[in-house]
This record gives structure tokens, sequence and C-alpha cells, in this order.
């Protein structure tokens, strides 16, 4: 089951084009890597998509019951965002505020923020204060934030940024249990290893166009082979 779909498009700003003739879908379950050169399109692409700028050309469809503010998007983290000064189950509520139309949480929405802390081993820190916790912890916090907002899809941007090892490789580890359990993973990313471990479709995009398509096949491109060796993992 499709639940996003672009046809022809044309992205940009100002009426100046980056990328055109883009068409993709993000079936239900999948897990799509996005990658590429700097400046070609990526950010582009995730403001298009979360609908925070139009295309110029083109349509996007939300399908399978999917809703544009049902996207579980996990966004770059700056130094100054992790300096929230909020509790960690404050953070995490803040997730459902795009669907949310009231004051007050409910205790159903509490009852969820509860099962997302737990579900990623954050839930005895619920009390405990965002901006002291490790940055291993912040990335949790934030990925139970992105999961408020959504049974279906979650929507990354470059999650591991800053992060040491250990920690993004934890993060990896929970996105494939998320992945596994039904959840469609799309990552923003620069980092080789999701690609080699744990995509199944691959959004590659570069100064000259793009790639869409199958892991396998992405390897089979002067760009997945490029990819590849700038990564130090020939194939």
């Amino acid at each position: 089951m499709t639940l996003i779909r672009g046809t022809d498009l044309t992205l940009g700003y100002d009426g100046q084009g980056i990328i055109s003739g883009l068409s993709f879908s993000v079936n239900d379950g999948d897990y799509l890597c996005i990658v590429g050169e700097n400046g070609s399109g990526k950010s582009t692409f995730v403001k298009t998509v979360l609908g925070l700028v139009e295309p110029l050309k083109g349509t996007i469809e939300y399908c399978g019951g999917l809703k544009r503010n049902e996207i579980g998007y996990f966004p770059q983290v700056s130094g100054i965002q992790r300096d929230f000064p909020s509790s960690v189950m404050e953070v995490v509520l803040s997730g459902c505020l795009n669907r949310h139309h009231s004051l007050f949480y409910t205790r159903a929405e509490k009852k969820r923020a509860e099962e997302e802390l737990c579900r990623l081993g954050m839930d005895r820190y619920s009390s405990s204060s965002f901006q002291e916790l490790s940055g291993g912890q912040q990335q949790r916090v934030l990925l139970a934030r992105a999961l408020m907002a959504t049974e279906k899809l979650l929507f990354l941007d470059e999650p591991v940024s800053n992060l040491d090892v250990k920690t993004t490789s934890e993060l990896y580890g929970m996105l494939s249990q998320l992945n596994a359990s039904g959840i469609t993973i799309m990552m923003v990313t620069h980092d080789i290893h999701p690609v080699l471990r744990d995509a199944r479709t691959i959004l590659h995009f570069s100064h000259n166009g793009y790639f869409f398509g199958s892991r396998d096949k992405y390897f089979e491109t002067e760009a997945g082979k490029t990819f590849m060796k700038e990564a130090g993992h020939d194939k």
C-alpha cells in the first residue's frame, strides 16, 4: 500500500527549480534512505513532503489513510534545540501539538507518551530535565516525540549528527526495530551504514538528476558506486 506518492515534481524556491521530473513513492513498511550531494535538493525535498513549501510543478499525494500532519518528523537537532528548559515528558507530549486543539493534553495522550518512553527505554527519565540528558538520551526522547505524531511513518533528517559510534549504532537499532514493528521509515543521511544494512529503497539526489529505486539497483549505478567509494566501502 502506498503512503506517499510524488509525480513529475519540480522542487525549488522562488520559481527556481533545483530538481525536476522527480517521481517517487513510499510504501507501507518501507525503509527509504535519502542520500546525495550537498545543495542537490534534499532539504527542499524534506520541506516539500512536510508541506512547508509547495512543489513548483507536479503533485504529492498522501495515501493509505495517511494525513500530512500524521508524519512523525525528527528534524536535525541544533545545540539550541538541545537546551529546551522542559521536562522529558513535556518534550514528548509536544509531538502531538500539530493535531492538538486544546490547551491541555488528554489522559490518552499522556498514557501514549509514557508508552513511547517505555518502548525506547526512557520511562524512568520522564520527570527529568531534557537539557541535562546525554546526547543519546536526548535523541531517544526526540524519537519518542516524533512517534507521538504517527502510527505509520517516521521522517528523520540526519538523526545521528554529532553522536558517537555506540549511540549511533543504538539509534539505528531502534529504527530497525520500529520498522520491523510496521512503522515506515524515511531518513535523510550521509551515513553508509543504514544504506547498506537497513534500507530497502534509495532516493539519491545529485546536481545531474536523481535515482529512485531498490538498494540493489542503486549499487549498480555510478551514483551508488561513488557513494560507496566515498564512504570507504568499495564494492
